[in-house]
């Protein structure tokens, strides 16, 4: 047995904001390398999308924002690796079916390594350009320890493990100013 990430969909999202969305229940790697031969700083709407924050999903080669850890037998890494392998030779042009495969391994191998967390965790990626190095962020986000309550409470918690980056604070009062 070994973990892998699989897609998620927590609401209909993914649909409109990608190119094509991953279903559900997919095997996923993060797939930064179907960005490789793209300026990122040229992508727009979709596709840019799909470039800062899109898992690829391995059935429908699809985009999901949000994957979780699952466990995942011989059989179904094996087959994630024959789909992504095929993919990379069809796709985006592996120079023979050897090389696809050890590409696809690899990649396989990267997804493992996120997965050293339990079963059910998500995982959330940000990418970004930075000194001209692509550069990916993987946040996880864990279900919290069941805490007795008197009352139900409005909004539930949950920890993020390696938030890095300053929240954004948007001025409402002046971007309500403006006029169109």
């Amino acid at each position: 047995m070994t973990r892998l990430l699989r897609t998620i969909r927590l609401d209909a999202s993914d649909a409109v904001v990608f190119p094509a969305a991953a279903e559900p229940g997919e095997w996923a790697v993060p797939g930064g390398f179907c960005f490789w031969d793209e300026d990122p700083s040229t992508l727009s709407g979709k596709r840019r999308q799909a470039f800062r924050a899109g898992f690829l999903g391995l059935g429908s080669f699809g985009w999901s924002t949000l994957v979780a850890v699952a466990e995942a037998s011989a059989e179904d890494r094996a087959a994630a690796v024959t789909a992504l392998a095929v993919h990379l030779r069809t796709t985006h042009g592996a120079p023979d079916d050897t090389a696809a495969r050890a590409a696809a391994e690899d990649e396989i191998a990267f997804a493992e390594s996120l997965c050293e967390h339990a079963p059910g965790t998500i995982v959330a990626l940000s990418r970004s350009i930075e000194a001209g190095e692509l550069r990916e962020r993987f946040r996880t986000l864990h279900d919290r320890a069941p805490q007795r309550v008197e009352t139900l409470p409005v909004f539930a918690t949950v920890e993020v493990v390696g938030e890095e980056e300053e929240p954004i604070r948007p001025d409402l009062a002046r971007m309500a100013r403006r006029t169109p």
